[in-house]
């Protein structure tokens, strides 16, 4: 029996059967198996990011940790001192909820077709980080209106200065948080032997058919609620789709925003972040036609926190996802691949978000108002910012070309000096 190169874990690698299936095998392990690039993980996340837009939506990710965090908060009796209802919306029909648990399913799926889902136990004092930085990434995304794909991300594709205001805050944070962890790599030294390692399961042959079980059952779901007759129910089929892609994709190309924003401070390597800049020049693109020909409401993802509460949370939510080990899209694909100190940042992130909105909302800094006076009356005011849509503050959309690919330029330009000098690494 024939045998080639192994990629570490997987049982997928190897040849086997008569000599036609080889090219099937290498097929399959090409896909599926071997990691993808993160300039076509970036594309595609875009594609399926524009495919939201076109129905109306966009992909987010805090509101649906929060919505978990208020059911936690209703659960152990804080409720009702946070302000938060009963009657919650079930996590099923709430929108961002829906496509959080799908994406945890496309990586799960993912992990599994790949054989690289292993439960994955990291030493004592990792979890310690994990529920100190998922608490802070609950703060900054509450403050930023979104962590980094809902303040950031969605925001740039959107055409708000809100995203490169939270940008700019990430970089900040990322920088500070490298240098607390690498004070307390140092100084602290209990609880950081990795517990001993579990053999490998012997149902592990097996995972590529529960990854493809998962695949077609979410497949199953969601087309079924697409081609449902009530309007709300293909509507939530829409986002079952879309977030199942999105954390296949993730897992595949290992597409991590933390990454983005650690790597040039810590090793100097700017991949994911150069990919992260081709992303976002391909989104606004795409992003910018869908808004001119109104496809989409152009305030419907910006949050109402330019600039204070997007640089402020940036830079908080910058320095928890260097805790973490992760951001909130990043922490959850590695959860549906079997890490446990990312699924306690999560939990942490979704209880703090619930508790921290809950004190803002009781200090009214969450209040939205309309000024009259102010771009027309048609943007949400906070303590925390407005909602800053760059083609109604510049009148149009030529300066707005202009800001947005001048600073991805710029960033561009950044990351690869750096790649070169390693002037701005921190290690």
């Amino acid at each position: 029996m024939a045998r080639t190169t192994a990629t570490p874990g997987s049982v997928l690698t190897r040849r086997f059967g008569p000599k036609w299936l080889s090219g099937f095998q290498d097929d399959y392990r090409k896909v599926l198996v071997d990691e993808w690039s993160p300039y076509l993980g970036g594309i595609l996340l875009v594609t399926v990011a524009a495919g939201l837009m076109t129905g109306g939506l966009f992909w987010g990710v805090f509101g649906g940790l929060r919505l978990w965090g208020d059911y936690l908060n209703n659960a152990v009796g804080l409720g009702p001192a946070l302000g938060i209802k009963a009657d919650l919306e079930s996590p099923l029909m709430h929108r961002i909820s829906l496509m959080d648990i799908t994406l945890i399913l496309g990586a799960l799926s993912a992990a599994l077709l790949s054989s690289q889902f292993r439960i994955n136990r990291p030493p004592p004092l990792e979890y310690v980080w994990g529920a100190l930085g998922g608490t802070l990434m609950g703060i900054g995304a509450t403050l930023a209106g979104g962590c980094t794909v809902g303040g950031f991300f969605t925001p740039v594709m959107f055409a708000s200065p809100a995203g490169l205001a939270m940008l700019c805050g990430l970089l900040l944070g990322a920088a500070l948080g490298l240098k607390g962890l690498i004070w307390t790599m140092e100084h602290i030294t209990w609880g950081i032997t990795a517990p001993p390692m579990k053999a490998e399961p012997l149902f592990k042959t097996r995972y590529p058919l529960f990854g493809f079980l998962v695949l077609a059952a979410v497949l199953w779901w969601g087309s079924a609620w697409l081609l449902d007759e009530d309007a709300a129910l293909a509507g939530r089929g829409l986002i079952v789709l879309a977030g199942f892609a999105l954390g296949f994709i993730l897992h595949r190309s290992r597409f991590c925003f933390s990454r983005v924003f650690r790597e040039p401070f810590m090793t100097g390597d700017g991949t994911m972040t150069k990919a992260m800049i081709v992303t976002l020049a391909t989104g606004i693109t795409i992003g910018s036609l869908l808004l001119q020909t109104g496809t989409v409401d152009p305030y419907l993802a910006i949050p109402a926190t330019f600039w204070s509460g997007s640089l402020i949370g940036g830079v908080v939510f910058g320095v928890g996802m260097i805790f973490a080990g992760g951001c909130a899209s990043g922490s959850m694909w590695r959860v549906g691949e079997g890490h446990l100190k990312l699924l306690v940042a999560v939990v942490f992130f979704g209880w703090s978000g619930s508790v921290f909105s809950g004190v803002l909302r009781h200090f009214g800094v969450l209040t939205p108002q309309l000024d009259l006076d102010f771009l027309d009356g048609m943007v949400e005011i906070t303590m925390l910012g407005y909602q800053a849509y760059l083609p109604d503050l510049l009148g149009g959309w030529g300066l707005s070309y202009l800001v947005l690919f001048s600073l991805l330029g710029l960033w561009y330009g950044l990351v690869r000096y750096n790649e070169s000098t390693e002037r701005f690494t921190v290690l």
